[in-house]
């Protein structure tokens, strides 16, 4: 297995509420909708659904993760069906104060350490964007 995370991005939500938030994430896709145009095409072709992901990559065509994991407040794992490896994702959260807290994106993969060189780069700016995209709809 191989993981890789991103750094903690802050949020100026609680640790409850940011659970609650991405507990159901058809939230995030209307803060997605209202986003300028120049920012909405750094992120690229991202849907939310109340309980599922899909991502658009011109490399590996539609990845969609689906919520299967719920730890209230302090995590939340999604599972995919069409990857060609085991692959998990999981948002982290935790308290950074009274009316903060900090998300940390997490992508646990089964891959063979040989491949590793050439696909542990993309996962973990794949964590990056996760988490950067997290904390730009969520400020």
């Amino acid at each position: 297995m191989a993981v890789y995370k991103s750094k903690p991005v802050t949020v100026g939500h609680s640790a409850d509420e940011m659970y609650s938030r991405l507990s159901d994430l058809s939230r995030l896709q209307g803060s997605l909708d209202k986003l300028p145009a120049d920012q909405r095409e750094k992120i690229g072709n991202v849907e939310f659904t109340s309980d599922s992901i899909k991502i658009q990559t011109p490399q590996v065509g539609e990845i969609a993760f689906k919520i299967i994991e719920r730890v209230e407040p302090v995590k939340i794992v999604f599972g995919t069906a069409s990857s060609p490896v085991p692959l998990t994702m999981a948002l982290n959260v935790a308290p950074a104060g009274e009316a903060s807290s900090t998300v940390t994106a997490v992508i646990d993969v089964e891959i063979p350490a040989m491949l590793r060189p050439l696909v542990g780069p993309q996962l973990q700016k794949a964590a990056d964007q996760l988490g950067s995209l997290i904390g730009t709809l969520n400020a």
